[in-house]
């Protein structure tokens, strides 16, 4: 590891350390308000810390890792919450490992792309560029207390997952494999991904493997690993379904209307044929591709 990555992933234990110590502190506050919004509250503070130690060290990309960060945090909670004892045990512990599963391997694949405090996502240096001087509205706003109530929201069915003594069903074995299966599918794409960006030449794009049947494997997994939550939510608790499911109603959202436009506009600025490739190769969803590459 070099020095300037070794200075980010100081870093980044630094700003997390106190943001998770803050959020503890605040949560504290409100023992007696309901679970949901002192969660809410402890998940806002940490988020404010870290967006203090993003000005301090002029980047953005801090926050990054909080997005994967939070849910194994919140799980960790209930799973160990004394309260919580009267769950049903076998969903619990799967919910437990596979949250764990998808936030170590998405805090993993960041850590090992970043290259330290000199470098920012590149969507974060164009609203730079477009705000001026009101980034740092937009960067606190945008960049960072959005994505935190949209990944708060996402967690949202583990209230009730932690709180139902519901048998573990065939619709929890679904949910196990969809969850399960997203997140393998965002290692494999990542792994591919990673492969690929040793080898590429400029202006090429990765079709092969996963990237054959979809522009975006690894925003389909995202998308359905939140979805597979929403399985676990309804195997617990049908009969509350329209409390925890606009969480993931939210982050789909997210993807199909601002992440993947936005990064294929990008790539058609970019890479010559990638108007052809859009025409082939399904955007999100995994499909046959209309034409091999």
């Amino acid at each position: 590891m070099g020095s300037e990555k070794l200075k980010g992933v100081l870093a980044q234990i630094l700003t997390y350390a106190v943001a998770t110590a803050v959020a503890i502190y605040t949560g504290s506050f409100f023992d007696d308000w309901h679970l949901i919004l002192q969660i809410l509250f402890a998940d806002i503070a940490g988020t404010v810390v870290i967006f203090i130690f993003s000005l301090i060290f002029k980047n953005s990309s801090l926050y990054d890792p909080y997005w994967s960060y939070a849910p194994a945090i919140i799980v960790g909670y209930f799973f160990f919450l004394p309260l919580m004892e009267s769950a049903n045990p076998t969903r619990m512990l799967v919910v437990f490992l596979l949250v764990q599963y998808w936030s170590w391997r998405l805090t993993l694949n960041f850590l090992r792309g970043w290259k330290g405090l000199s470098q920012q996502d590149w969507r974060y240096d164009d609203l730079k560029k477009k705000t001026g001087k009101w980034f740092h509205l937009v960067d606190f706003f945008g960049i960072e207390l959005f994505p935190t109530l949209l990944v708060f929201g996402g967690c949202l069915p583990l209230f009730w997952i932690y709180q139902s003594d519901a048998a573990f069903g065939w619709l929890d074995i679904v949910a196990t494999i969809v969850t399960f299966g997203a997140v393998t599918i965002e290692l494999t794409a990542d792994e591919q991904l990673r492969a690929f960006m040793r080898r590429k030449k400029p202006g090429e794009t990765l079709t092969s493997g996963l990237w054959a049947y979809s522009r975006h494997p690894n925003y389909f997994g995202e998308m359905s690993f939140w979805w597979g939550l929403v399985l676990f939510g309804i195997a617990a608790a049908p009969e509350a379904w329209y409390y925890y499911i606009g969480g993931a109603v939210a982050i789909t959202a997210l993807f199909v209307f601002i992440s993947v436009p936005m990064i294929d506009k990008r790539s058609l600025e970019r890479r010559a044929n990638y108007k052809e490739i859009m025409d082939s190769i399904s955007g999100i969803i995994p499909w046959i591709p209309k034409k091999r590459f």
